[in-house]
């Protein structure tokens, strides 16, 4: 069973609050996630921020536009430094999501790694390798995007920079 991992940077020239206040908000996240998969939050949240301890629904469609549901809890938190997510339930076998911030000159670094399995074996493996790759390279490229048209382009900074690779 292959467990991939998936590293992205972006700096925002930014202040860190406004950008960690913009990530932290779980309301943003349907701003940075593509049209076509009609991400939709649906749980209710205790405050406008995110807190260890959260758990957070949704409702999207990755594949052939099949709703599937989706829950993480938000483990970690330490503010303006990092948060992590973990998939309760959902479309991975495992799905754990860090982010990272730091102030930069000029702005904010901003750092995702993911770990993530597939279900199914071997087939998760094959599929990984058919299209679930491509998809979050797409989605985190259209995050960049987005977060481009929020808070300005980094100067030389023209395109996501991602790797995924087999994590053994």
């Amino acid at each position: 069973m292959a467990t991939f991992s998936l590293h992205t940077e972006q700096h925002i020239p930014a202040a860190l609050h406004d950008v960690w206040h913009f990530f932290s908000n779980p309301a943003n996240l349907s701003r940075i996630t593509p049209e076509y998969m009609d991400f939709r939050v649906i749980s209710r949240h205790h405050g406008d921020t995110i807190y260890a301890g959260q758990i957070i629904e949704y409702n999207v469609k990755p594949l052939l536009g099949i709703p599937v549901y989706w829950m993480t809890e938000i483990t970690q938190v330490k503010d303006q430094l990092y948060f992590i997510d973990e998939q309760r339930f959902g479309p991975y076998q495992l799905w754990h999501h860090q982010h990272h911030f730091k102030e930069v000159e000029g702005g904010v670094k901003m750092t995702d790694i993911v770990h993530y399995r597939n279900p199914l074996g071997f087939i998760g493996t094959w599929a990984n390798h058919l299209f679930v790759k491509k998809q979050l390279r797409e989605i985190f490229n259209y995050r960049f995007k987005q977060v481009q048209a929020t808070f300005g382009a980094w100067e030389g900074e023209t395109a996501a920079v991602i790797s995924i690779h087999r994590s053994r």
